[in-house]
């Protein structure tokens, strides 16, 4: 993914546009839960005139304790797999559903912005997404993880990561079904 920052603000913005479009033509609701991007998938979203119709709340969970507190991420999980793991955002937007019954669509990232943190086969720009969607009578939601590798700088792999996200809750919006 390109690290112009500017380009990737126009096509956040974009991005951030065509969600609040598909979710007001489907009737979803979205919430975020993020670690990395501390609330920037939100502010984003929030920037878009009549997101209060089709955005319900987010998290901004940056330590274990708060994705365990908040978000209900298991103790387990993040010993076992780490903050930065698929499995962790899988549970992140889990929770974030769970935490807000009205919503009908998640997104969860968590990754390793930089300039320090990372661990063996962690490098800086690993990030991990959660995307879940509530599925009408099923006993949990559909979730699909993925996670990229972006570079640049902290600002640029947050900011490629606020667009991965926004993409991502795209996918999920035009899959789902009323």
């Amino acid at each position: 993914m390109a690290t112009n920052l500017r380009e990737i603000q126009m096509r956040i913005e974009e991005a951030a546009q065509e969600l609040g479009r598909i979710a007001n033509e489907k009737g979803l609701v979205c919430v975020t839960a993020e670690s990395c991007t501390a609330g920037g998938v939100s502010f984003v979203i929030t920037q878009i005139a009549g997101s209060s119709g089709w955005f319900d709340r987010g998290f901004a969970t940056y330590t274990n304790d708060a994705k365990h507190d908040l978000l209900g991420v298991r103790e387990e999980t993040l010993k076992a797999y780490g903050a930065v793991s698929e499995q962790t955002a899988c549970e992140m937007a889990s929770g974030a559903l769970a935490a807000c019954p009205k919503a009908n669509c998640a997104v969860s990232v968590t990754g390793i912005a930089g300039p320090g943190g990372a661990v063996p086969g962690k490098p800086v720009g690993t990030v991990c997404f959660g995307f879940a969607v509530r599925v009408e009578n099923a006993a949990a939601p559909l979730v699909q993880t993925t996670t990229e590798h972006f570079e640049g700088d902290r600002r640029a792999v947050r900011m490629q990561s606020i667009l991965r996200a926004l993409q991502g809750l795209i996918e999920s919006a035009e899959s789902f079904m009323r």
